[in-house]
């Protein structure tokens, strides 16, 4: 008898769940392959219920119209033992009466359809929820139906609800495990900052330890008072950031060589004024030499101490210099390193070369360089990669006028062509002065009042600004003519040294035609050799650690 009422209670129980299957909606319904509207889960309550009561009517009419019928087939041709349809068939039914219900809603409710549900209003941006802070739930809202605008709000949520609003949980509880670690190591170095800076402090600030000391800086005595520490403390890191804004050297270059002293020096940029650097989708970075570079330096070579200042690193122009200069007719090349920073600018203070200024010229393309001395600089434009520029070629004669009347002070010369492009003005003061050299030759061969040969100094002197008295005759080479030869065919001083000063250029081109590869192969040797013994030096003094000093 009880296993008769577990076996009706077992086979009723599969009943209910097969019936509950076919019961549930469809993947078809579902997902709506064949109807144009959208459910979502944010459904107002009273559309909701609207929907639940056409699926309950749909639901009563299609088993009346059941009842009614007893004899009807379901699909497949069979009917249920009581002449009524099968629970799979009923089911089935309802379902296509629920998705024709929704796919096509009455004629009434086709013109309400177009009014917009007071629950189903757009919610304004700024009562949207703030997910900076993290994810609310929603879950509370999908169960019992509340309004979604509410979530925008931090009202706390009502008892029994599922999930959290912004506010219940501190505002920790939103942050990563990630960023926790990075907010602690952040705290972490300001804390070993604070400790380094006040640890400095202390040491910057300690008493002087020499007497040179205490008396270079008066004004902040030894003593253990804060106002004393932190003065001393000043004085010592204004000290330690001047090491790095100041020249490497107070002096940048040596005691002059009596052998091969120049009376002038010749003081060269390097960027925009030899040389053009540039970078291209296409080539990258590439450099080019202005045209007339090696002619520049060659001819004024045997005038000037040539000198090369230029506000690039050492690590980057002097290979470049290397290859702009194989045979090192610039003597002394300066870098970075030898320049001044001051008010957030490079500065080339000239000063610091060891030459007196009254001696020293120098060419640059940006003023701001040379600020220091500008009655020394001569400032060219730029030189932007031009294959016909002439504009260094062209300062050559200038150049070598200033050696050859040795001037005591170059910057008187350089102010009188002050605001003037200096080759043009200097080629028509040229031009004067000629026309009265000729005109003074001309008398002397009539032989008016002139007791000896013109030579043009005085004409281009006073035009420069300069007495006759100041300028000094250029002495006789061997295997040249005599001055006063030379003045009597026609030709200026000026002529004459810029013949010798060809022929020397002349001289020095064909040296370099036959020993320049000789030259270039044993700077090579001797530069392979300072490697091998640095090299060698230093592994001595690696394996001298090891040994503890000790030698074989």
């Amino acid at each position: 008898m009880l296993s008769r009422t577990a076996l009706r209670f077992s086979a009723r129980a599969a009943i209910s769940a097969q019936a509950a299957a076919f019961a549930r909606p469809t993947p078809l319904a579902r997902t709506g392959a064949t109807s144009s509207i959208v459910w979502t889960r944010q459904l107002s309550k009273k559309n909701r219920n609207r929907d639940y009561n056409q699926w309950q009517s749909s639901g009563v009419e299609s088993s009346r119209s059941s009842a009614e019928k007893p004899s009807q087939k379901n699909p497949a041709g069979q009917t249920s033992e009581t002449g009524f349809p099968s629970t799979q068939n009923t089911t089935r039914s309802n379902i296509q009466q629920e998705s024709w219900t929704q796919q096509k809603p009455s004629p009434s409710e086709q013109g309400k359809s177009s009014e917009v549900e007071p629950d189903e209003k757009e919610i304004p941006l700024d009562q949207l929820p703030d997910l900076t802070q993290g994810i609310p739930s929603t879950l509370e809202y999908e169960h019992d139906g509340k309004d979604p605008n509410a979530l925008a709000t931090t009202e706390q949520p009502e008892a029994g609800g599922g999930g959290r609003r912004r506010g219940e949980l501190p505002d920790s509880a939103y942050v990563s495990s990630s960023e926790r670690k990075r907010l602690k190591l952040a705290k972490f170095m300001y804390l070993s900052m604070l400790a380094t800076g006040v640890i400095s402090i202390g040491f910057l600030g300690r008493d002087w330890e020499t007497e040179a000391e205490m008396r270079k800086y008066p004004e902040a005595p030894n003593g253990v008072s804060p106002g004393l520490w932190w003065q001393r403390a000043k004085i010592r890191s204004t000290d330690w950031l001047t090491y790095y804004q100041e020249p490497s050297f107070d002096k940048l270059l040596p005691d002059p060589e009596p052998s091969f002293e120049r009376p002038y020096t010749l003081v060269l940029s390097l960027e925009d004024l030899l040389i053009h650097s540039e970078w291209t989708r296409e080539h990258g970075w590439r450099v080019a030499k202005r045209p007339g570079v090696d002619y520049f330096l060659r001819y004024l070579t045997q005038y000037y101490e040539l000198v090369l200042f230029t506000s690039v690193s050492f690590a980057m122009a002097e290979p470049i210099v290397r290859k702009l200069d194989p045979y090192h007719l610039i003597m002394f090349p300066l870098f970075r390193e030898a320049t001044k920073y001051t008010d957030g600018e490079v500065l080339k203070d000239l000063s610091y070369l060891n030459r007196p200024l009254s001696k020293v010229i120098i060419l640059d393309t940006n003023a701001s360089h040379v600020r220091a001395q500008p009655e020394n600089a001569i400032v060219l434009p730029k030189w932007t990669g031009d294959p016909n520029d002439n504009e260094l070629v062209a300062l050559i004669p200038f150049l070598e006028y200033i050696h050859t009347m040795q001037f005591n002070d170059v910057r008187r010369i350089i102010k009188s062509f002050q605001g003037k492009h200096i080759p043009t003005e200097f080629a028509r003061r040229e031009a004067i002065a000629r026309r009265e050299f000729e005109k003074e030759l001309a008398e002397k061969r009539k032989g008016f009042h002139h007791d000896k040969a013109p030579s043009g100094l005085s004409f281009l002197g006073n035009l420069l600004g300069l007495k006759p008295s100041s300028m000094s005759m250029m002495p006789q080479m061997e295997g040249e003519e005599h001055p006063q030869e030379a003045f009597a065919k026609g030709k200026m001083l000026q002529d004459i040294a810029r013949e010798r000063g060809q022929r020397n250029y002349e001289m020095l081109e064909q040296q370099i035609r036959e020993n320049g590869e000789k030259w270039l192969k044993e700077e090579a040797e001797m530069m392979e050799k300072a490697q091998k013994e640095a090299m060698s030096s230093m592994k001595s003094n690696f394996s001298s650690w090891f040994t503890g000093g000790k030698k074989d």
